[in-house]
C-alpha cells in the first residue's frame, strides 16, 4: 500500500477510535447520571465515616468527580473498539501466526487491566482505610472531601491496573529482543527491590500491609512474566534460525 494510502487509513482508525470514545463517554454519562456511582465508588470507605458524608468544597466539585468517573468507564468501554483499530492497523505487517497470537494478548491485557482495577477497589483500598482507623488519637479529627477521596480511589485503581500489565510489558519486550528471560532471572533480586519500592511509593501510609497487599500479586506477575518470556524467547529464536537457514536453501 502506498505510503498516502497508510495515512488515510490511519485517519480513519482515528476518527472510528474517536467516534467509539464519543458513543461510550454519552453512554457512561448516562448510567452515571442513573446510577448513584458515587455511593458504590465510596463503598469501600463508608463503614469508617461512622455516618458522616464525603464533604465537598467547590459548587461543580460533584460534576467534576462525575466528569472523572464518566471518562474513565468511558475508556475502559472503548478499549476494546480501540485497540481492534490499532490491531487492524497494524495486523497486515505480521504473519498468520503472529495475527493468531496477538489477539489473545490483547484479551490477556484486558483481563490484567481489570483485574488490578478490582483490587485496587476492593481489596486494597478497603485495607488502607481499615489502618487509617486504627490509629486512634484525640488531636485529629477526619474531614474526608470528596475530590480527595475519589482522586485517591481513581488514582490508585488505574495505577494498579497499570502496574498488573507487567506480563504483557515483558512479552512485547521480549518479542522485541531488548530482554530475554536469563536476564529476568539473573536480576531476580535486584526487581525484587525495584519493584517493593515501585509498590511503595503507589502505597501510602503502613510500609508493611498495605505495600505487601500490592508487592506480593506484583511479584508473583513478575515470576509469571519470566515463564511467558521463555515462551515468546524461544518462538523467537526458533523463527530467527528458520530466517537464517533460508537464503542458504
Amino acid at each position: 500500500m502506498p505510503f498516502l494510502d497508510h495515512l488515510e487509513e490511519l485517519r480513519w482508525r482515528i476518527i472510528k477510535s474517536l467516534a467509539a470514545l464519543i458513543v461510550t463517554f454519552a453512554v457512561s454519562m448516562w448510567v452515571c447520571t442513573n446510577v448513584d456511582v458515587f455511593a458504590l465508588l465510596a463503598a469501600p470507605i463508608k463503614p469508617y465515616l461512622h455516618g458522616a458524608p464525603l464533604y465537598y468544597t467547590h459548587p461543580v466539585e460533584k460534576f467534576t468527580i462525575l466528569m472523572q468517573v464518566a471518562v474513565g468507564l468511558a475508556l475502559a468501554l472503548a478499549s476494546p473498539v480501540v485497540l481492534y483499530q490499532v490491531w487492524a492497523f497494524l495486523s497486515p505487517a505480521f504473519t498468520a501466526k503472529e495475527r493468531r497470537v496477538v489477539i489473545p494478548v490483547f484479551g490477556f491485557a484486558l483481563l490484567l487491566f481489570a483485574s488490578g482495577v478490582a483490587m485496587a477497589v476492593l481489596v486494597f483500598i478497603p485495607i488502607t482505610m481499615k489502618l487509617l482507623e486504627g490509629i486512634k488519637t484525640d488531636m485529629l479529627a477526619p474531614l474526608l472531601t470528596a475530590s480527595e477521596y475519589y482522586g485517591f480511589v481513581i488514582t490508585t485503581a488505574l495505577a494498579f491496573g497499570a502496574v498488573f500489565e507487567l506480563p504483557v510489558l515483558v512479552l512485547l519486550l521480549t518479542a522485541l529482543g531488548l530482554i530475554t528471560p536469563r536476564f529476568m532471572t539473573k536480576y531476580r533480586r535486584h526487581a525484587f527491590v525495584v519493584l517493593l519500592f515501585i509498590c511503595e511509593v503507589i502505597t501510602p501510609g503502613d510500609l508493611i500491609i498495605s505495600t505487601l497487599a500490592l508487592f506480593i500479586p506484583v511479584y508473583g506477575l513478575y515470576e509469571l512474566s519470566i515463564i511467558v518470556s521463555w515462551f515468546v524467547y524461544r518462538a523467537r529464536q526458533r523463527r530467527l534460525a528458520r530466517q537464517a537457514q533460508e537464503p542458504a536453501d
